[in-house]
């Protein structure tokens, strides 16, 4: 019989969307190996659980991609799923707000019930929590701020196996070039310079004894 393994599920939250509970929504198929999430530029409809409710549904899980976070917010909440899924070995973040996908009427974002920007609650589940599986971290929109810098740090230094962080510029679409000029569309701070690259690593590695820069790529 056929085995449900990759699970991709993409939608535009607002503000009456309730959060699903992947503990709840796997339970029928703790064998999924490859899950997408695709929030789509809007609001975090997934509820970060502790890892005693999902790890019996994410034990098998091996690649990660949460697609089209909002730009601007703290990605700390996405740790829940490394908590999680102790075999995971890719995990793939986007942040990106493509506003040529968006509602961007401030009239119509108030009638239909979509969300303001906001954090998403976290707290982590564990202090020395250690994942030995996860081989590869990637971050496209990657700016060098502190919700990034701080969030690789984490990482690197809870993935004690880690071999390749691969950090990409903000995609750029040309349909968002033609769209409303009111729309403030800060300009990226993406590392260009050699210079820059390696100051960059060294503040991400900093005090970190086991984290090697050597690991950190800028791919775009």
């Amino acid at each position: 019989a056929p085995v449900l393994s990759k699970l991709i599920l993409g939608k535009v939250g607002v503000s009456s969307t309730s959060n699903i509970q992947l503990s709840q929504l796997l339970a029928n198929v703790p064998w999924i190996t490859d899950l997408r999430l695709d929030f789509q530029s809007e609001k975090i409809w997934v509820l970060p659980e502790c890892p005693k409710l999902l790890a019996p549904v994410l034990g098998k899980l091996q690649i990660a991609n949460l697609d089209n976070l909002p730009q601007g917010c703290n990605i700390d909440w996405t740790m829940f799923i490394l908590e999680a899924a102790s075999s995971l070995k890719e995990l793939c973040i986007t942040v990106w707000d493509h506003w040529c996908e968006m509602e961007t009427n401030k009239d119509v974002r108030r009638k239909k019930g979509y969300c303001e920007k906001a954090n998403v609650e976290w707290q982590p589940s564990a202090v020395h929590f250690k994942h030995k599986n996860l081989v590869k971290l990637t971050i496209c929109g990657f700016q060098p701020e502190e919700n990034f810098v701080r969030y690789i740090r984490r990482v690197m230094e809870i993935a004690v196996n880690m071999k390749e962080i691969s950090l990409y510029d903000w995609q750029v679409c040309e349909d968002c070039g033609d769209l409303d000029p009111n729309i403030k569309v800060c300009p990226s701070r993406y590392p260009r310079t050699t210079e820059e690259k390696d100051m960059l690593r060294e503040e991400i590695t900093k005090e970190l004894p086991m984290a090697s820069p050597a690991v950190i790529h800028f791919r775009s």
